[in-house]
């Protein structure tokens, strides 16, 4: 560990050995096991730019002498997050063989675990029961899943001499569905030229330059463009119109409208009143989107704290370009259940005692924000506040909020927390809701996703 050691003193990076040597340390008294070997072995690649460490996306950096590093904060979150997982094996899904890709087939580096693991059910068809070892039968040796030892939580349950499934626990299937999404966003990005929408087809690494606000992928031609500041030139702009016209949702050397830096990728709108607000880059798009669980239902993750609190005057001031949105001074629906979440919700979530320390405590289960009828009829709006996977399983239902009373306390919170922002919204009257819901056509030309 005297390397380890060493190494988290340098400008917050670990090399891969003192990593590894940190992650079963992080995870020894949590129910997920950690793999030994979560950032060299099969399927972890640090040269693809990232490691998955549960449902965490750590990106690698290589120094001058092409040794590979990750930030020591990186990994401890990551760790933390899992944690609070709880592995059950009274509650399980089955692992079915299915389609297993060949060599080649589809991105090699994504974590694809449903076919890895059917790969390897394949493969262990040749299990010794005579000892108990098990019998490779060629191929890439499938060490671990996003960092966890999934062999140590495998069930296996025989029924005859040659029917044998297998089962994982249902909770470690959610998170290796999360790590899945957030590698595909990153591959998305990666290939793409957040300037002009090109598709890297040879060597995406070649595209990724630093910013201030981290790696971007900019193509070699978009390199030499100057960034332009966005002037409101399209407020009040409608998109269904501007994605009828061809050419006019291009973003191409505009530079994002949120965190000013880096360069715009999508053209973000208000889908409850079909309002353009303004240019943004891939980073600003993907986390102002809500988490969802269903249409009418979010997770309050922690992104949303980044959103309504160290970041809150760039985004109530970007929420508030749609018209529609600053006249009624409220937000979209599913910003508004997540922010009513964490005024109204966050205060009364229970805790619970964490194990083996007396004094320390954990906020309940997963906070969860749902709602029942539309924004088109306020008062038939309900936004339920929830505990999902309580450790005790006693708690549920929170509290249940009108849409006027979280409309209310939205504005209560905004004079306070924005007063620019709130001094340039309104006059404000329920009734001055549309009546329909204005059609929003998607540019189906652009790959990557749009959003509020």
């Amino acid at each position: 560990m005297a390397e380890a050691d060493t190494t988290r003193r340098t400008h917050g990076l670990l090399t891969l050995a003192a990593a590894e040597a940190l992650w079963p340390e992080l995870l020894s008294k949590s129910t997920v096991p950690a793999a030994p070997e979560a950032f060299t072995g099969s399927p972890a690649n640090p040269r693809s730019g990232y490691v998955l460490l549960g449902s965490h996306l750590v990106p690698t950096v290589q120094d001058a002498d092409d040794r590979w590093h990750v930030h020591e904060a990186d990994v401890r979150r990551a760790a933390a997050e899992l944690r609070l997982v709880t592995l059950n094996k009274n509650a399980l899904v089955h692992v079915r063989p299915g389609h297993v890709p060949s060599a080649g087939q589809g991105d090699a580096r994504a974590l694809r675990w449903r076919q890895r693991l059917g790969r390897e059910w394949i493969q262990a068809r040749n299990y010794d029961t005579s000892d108990g070892s098990w019998q490779q039968t060629g191929g890439d040796h499938l060490r671990h899943l996003a960092g966890i030892d999934w062999r140590r939580v495998l069930v296996v349950r025989t029924k005859t001499q040659a029917a044998r499934t297998w089962w994982v626990p249902r909770t470690l299937g959610q998170v290796l569905d999360a790590a899945e999404r957030a590698e595909a966003q990153w591959l998305l990005a990666a290939r793409t030229c957040s300037r002009c929408g090109a598709k890297a087809d040879n060597r995406p690494e070649t595209w990724r330059v630093q910013t201030g606000s981290g790696q971007q992928t900019i193509c070699h031609a978009c390199r030499t463009t100057t960034l332009r500041p966005y002037t409101r030139e399209l407020e009040g702009r409608l998109y269904s119109a501007l994605s009828k016209k061809r050419g006019s949702l291009a973003v191409s050397g505009w530079r994002c409208a949120v965190c000013e830096e880096a360069p715009a990728s999508v053209i973000d709108h208000c889908h409850e009143h079909g309002y353009v607000r303004a240019p943004v880059c891939q980073g600003c798009n993907t986390r102002e989107r809500p988490n969802y669980l269903y249409r009418n239902d979010v997770y309050v993750t922690d992104r949303y704290a980044s959103l309504f609190h160290t970041h809150a005057q760039d985004r109530l001031r970007h929420w508030h370009r749609c018209p529609g949105c600053r006249a009624r001074t409220t937000l979209p629906l599913p910003h508004l259940a997540a922010l009513t979440a964490l005024l109204v919700g966050a205060p009364v979530r229970p805790t619970h005692r964490v194990r083996h320390s007396s004094r320390r405590r954990t906020p309940c289960g997963e906070l969860r924000a749902s709602w029942m009828g539309s924004y088109n009829q306020p008062r038939s709006c309900v936004i339920t506040l929830s505990v999902d996977y309580c450790p005790s399983g006693e708690h549920s239902t929170l509290a249940q909020v009108p849409y006027r009373v979280a409309v209310d306390r939205f504005r209560v919170w905004l004079s306070e927390t924005a007063p620019e922002a709130a001094a340039a919204a309104g006059p404000s009257r329920h009734d001055t809701v549309p009546a329909q819901f204005r059609p929003v056509i998607p540019d189906t030309s652009n790959p990557l996703p749009s959003l509020f």
